[in-house]
C-alpha cells in the first residue's frame, strides 16, 4: 500500500471530497488541521512556517532529495534566539514576564521580561563571541536549573554557535565522554547545584571531566553561586567578568537546517549518541505545537516540571514557551521534600499556570507522599486547564488519581530525545478526547489519529538526521 492509499483510508470520504481537486485555492480550507498535513505537508508545514519570523522566507517545506536524511525550510534562513526573544520586544511585549525563575531550594523568585532577558543575555553572547566562539562552533553548558542556563542557550543560538547542554551534576566520566564527542570552544559552567538540602560541587567534576577527555576546551566560563564559590584556574573566567567586559555581538541569522543543539542520549544503551536539531524544522515544530497541542499562546504561562538537561526542557521549559510569546517557570526544586508534595500546586496558582507538563514519576510521588491530594486546598488551581505527562509509562491509577484530583484533561503523550517533540499527542486546544493509557492514542472527530500531523513534521523526519 502507497503513501496516499494510506492517507485514504485514513480520511473519511467527505475530507478527501474537499481536500481534492480545487482545495488548495479554497479559502475555506484550514491549512492548519493535522488532516491537511496528510494530503498535502508541503502546504502544511509552510504554513505553519509563517509563525516564524524569516530573514529569508521559505518556499519550500521538505527537501527529501537525500532521504533518508531530510532537510526542512532548505531555503529558509532565521535567528532561533530573535524569534524567541526580540521579535516580541519589538512587537510592543517588552514588559511581558518571559522567565519565571522560582527557587524553594535557594528560596528566590524572581521574573525576566522579555525586554530584560534579551539585554541580560547580551553580556554572554558577547563574551562567548569575545572567546572567539562563532559560528558552528560547538558550547557545552554543564548548568543547574538557573536562570543564567536559559541565557547561554539562547546566547550561542543568538551567534550561531552550537549548544550542548549536559545534565547539571553528571558524573565527570559522562561529562568527559561528551565534551569528547562534541569538541566544545567553551565550557559554560557553575560552581555548584543544589538538590534537596545538598550542595554539589560542580568546578570539581568539570575540572575532572576534562582532565580526563582528549578534547580539551580554550576556556570555561563559571557562574559563581552563593552556595559555595568555586576556585578558578588560568582557563576559567569568572561569568560576572566575562559579561563586563564582552564586546558587541549582532544576531545573526543562520540557515535553517544550520544545528542549533547537540544533545546526548542518557548513554543506557551503550555509548551516548548527540542527537543533532535544526533549527528551522525545530523553531516552526514547537511554535505551532504551543498553540494545536498544548493550548498555550501569548500571556499564558506554562510550567514544564523537567530540567533543561532534558530534552523536555530543551523545548518545553526553553524554546516552544518563548517561541510563542508565553511565560515559562523555570522550577529549581523537587515535586516532594521541597519542602513538601503541594509545590507544584504553588507553583500553579501563584503564576496562574494553564498548562502543566511534568513525568509521571513527579505525580506518583506526590500521590505517595500526599494521596488524598489535601494540599491542593491550599491553592487556587482554577487557572489550570491541562497537564499533560510524557517521559515513561503513565500507570492507570496515577492517570485515574490525577483526572479525580485535578478534574481537567490528563494527557499522556510519548516522545524522546530523537523526536525533540510529542509523537502522539491529543490536542488539548481542540476537545480532547479523554486519554487512557491503556488505549491507543485518541483519533480526533474526523476519525483521523490527533497525531497525523506529526508523521510529516520538522522534528521527527529530519532534526536528528544523523547523530554529531
Amino acid at each position: 500500500m502507497d503513501a496516499n492509499e494510506t492517507n485514504d483510508k485514513m480520511l473519511s470520504r467527505g475530507t478527501l471530497e474537499l481536500f481534492r481537486g480545487a482545495w488548495l485555492q479554497d479559502p475555506a480550507v484550514d491549512f492548519t488541521s493535522p488532516e491537511i498535513s496528510l494530503v498535502h505537508p508541503e502546504s502544511f508545514w509552510l504554513k505553519a512556517a509563517e509563525g516564524i519570523d524569516w530573514d529569508v522566507a521559505p518556499h519550500r517545506a521538505l527537501d527529501s532529495s537525500g532521504a533518508p536524511f531530510y532537510r526542512w525550510f532548505p531555503d529558509g534562513r532565521l535567528n532561533v534566539c530573535f524569534n524567541a526573544l526580540d521579535r516580541h520586544v519589538e512587537a510592543g511585549r517588552g514588559e511581558q514576564p518571559a522567565l519565571v525563575y522560582d527557587s524553594p531550594v535557594t528560596d528566590i523568585r524572581r521574573t525576566y521580561t522579555y525586554g530584560a532577558a534579551e539585554e541580560r543575555g547580551g553580556g554572554l553572547r558577547r563574551s562567548l563571541a569575545g572567546l572567539g566562539v562563532g559560528h558552528g562552533d560547538r558550547v557545552v553548558i554543564y548548568m543547574p536549573m538557573v536562570p543564567e542556563a536559559v541565557v547561554a542557550m539562547l546566547a550561542c543560538a543568538r551567534i550561531g554557535a552550537v549548544h550542548s547542554v549536559v545534565f547539571g551534576g553528571f558524573a565527570a566520566r559522562e561529562l568527559a565522554l561528551r565534551i569528547d564527542d562534541a569538541a566544545p570552544k567553551v565550557v559554560v559552567s557553575a560552581s555548584c547545584g543544589i538538590k534537596g538540602k545538598r550542595v554539589i560541587a560542580y568546578k570539581p567534576l568539570l575540572d575532572r571531566a576534562i582532565e580526563l577527555a582528549v578534547h580539551k576546551p580554550d576556556k570555561s566560563v563559571i557562574l559563581q553561586r552563593p552556595q559555595e564559590r568555586a576556585e578558578l584556574g588560568p582557563d576559567d573566567l569568572d561569568w560576572a567578568d566575562a559579561v563586563a567586559a564582552a564586546t558587541p555581538a549582532d544576531c545573526l541569522p543562520v540557515a535553517a537546517t544550520d544545528p542549533l543543539y547537540i544533545l546526548y542520549t542518557s548513554g543506557t544503551t551503550a555509548k551516548p549518541k548527540g542527537v543533532v536539531r535544526y533549527c528551522g524544522g525545530y523553531a516552526v515544530a514547537l511554535q505551532w505545537s504551543m498553540g494545536a497541542v498544548y493550548d498555550v499562546g501569548p500571556g499564558e504561562t506554562m510550567f514544564t516540571g523537567s530540567d533543561v538537561g532534558w530534552v523536555v526542557g530543551h523545548s518545553y521549559i526553553v524554546y516552544a514557551p518563548l517561541l510563542a510569546g508565553a511565560t515559562s517557570v523555570l522550577y529549581e526544586g523537587k515535586p516532594v521534600g521541597t519542602p513538601d508534595a503541594g509545590q507544584f500546586w504553588r507553583v500553579a496558582a501563584e503564576y496562574r499556570v494553564k498548562t502543566m507538563f511534568t513525568a509521571p514519576t513527579a505525580f506518583r510521588a506526590i500521590r505517595k507522599e500526599d494521596p488524598k491530594g489535601t494540599l491542593t486546598a491550599d491553592h487556587d488551581l482554577s487557572g489550570l486547564r491541562h497537564l499533560f505527562l510524557a517521559g515513561e509509562r503513565l500507570d492507570p491509577e496515577t492517570y485515574h488519581w490525577a483526572s479525580a484530583l485535578l478534574g481537567i484533561p490528563v494527557i499522556d503523550h510519548w516522545w524522546q530525545t530523537e523526536t525533540g517533540w510529542p509523537s502522539s499527542p491529543t490536542r488539548s486546544a481542540s476537545r480532547p478526547l479523554p486519554s487512557n493509557p491503556a488505549l491507543p492514542p485518541a483519533r480526533s472527530r474526523a476519525g483521523t489519529s490527533v497525531s497525523s500531523a506529526l508523521r510529516a513534521s520538522p522534528c521527527p523526519r529530519a532534526s536528528t538526521a544523523r547523530s554529531w
